[in-house]
């Protein structure tokens, strides 16, 4: 008896000991889900994403002084020495178009390749990276306008990100 009283008290001190609370980490719930899956592409360049966390970070700070009932949304200007982004959102934060402009950023493989295969002994001068997004449409559009030189004549290109030209 003495036994079966002793053994009841241990498994009662185990089932106390194992009982533990697990921490989760915390989880960001975004209503710009949209936006950050189609941004998050392999080759764009880090101070395009840097500012492009700009604007899913960004807080409806005072959105009632920037608020256009006749359009139900608000716009907002990211601007940094390399490009910019003017993002609309609606008035409860979700982006609903961006429209974005870098200049001189690297340019994809896919888009150096194309434009050394049409145009050999040609050199590129300078490039500007277009993205335009809208929460309605599955993915971006995104341009890529290149200045190219021979000699002296100057050109300017268009492709999109896979090296197609517009």
């Amino acid at each position: 008896m003495k036994n079966v009283f002793l053994g009841l008290i241990l498994i009662g001190f185990t089932f106390q000991v194992n009982a533990q609370a697990v921490e989760l980490p915390e989880t960001l719930i975004s209503v710009n889900y949209k936006y950050l899956d189609a941004v998050a592409l392999d080759h764009v360049p880090n101070r395009v994403k840097k500012l492009e966390e700009e604007v899913l970070n960004y807080k409806n700070v005072e959105q009632s002084k920037l608020y256009d009932d006749k359009h139900d949304t608000y716009t907002v200007s990211f601007y940094v020495p390399e490009g910019k982004i003017v993002a609309a959102y609606d008035i409860h934060g979700k982006i609903i178009r961006t429209i974005e402009k870098y200049n001189n950023v690297r340019l994809p493989l896919a888009v150096m390749q194309s434009i050394s295969k049409r145009f050999p002994n040609w050199g590129i001068v300078e490039d500007v990276y277009l993205i335009k997004y809208h929460y309605n449409e599955d993915n971006l559009k995104q341009e890529y306008k290149v200045k190219i030189k021979n000699n002296n004549k100057l050109l300017t290109v268009k492709t999109n990100e896979k090296g197609e030209f517009i």
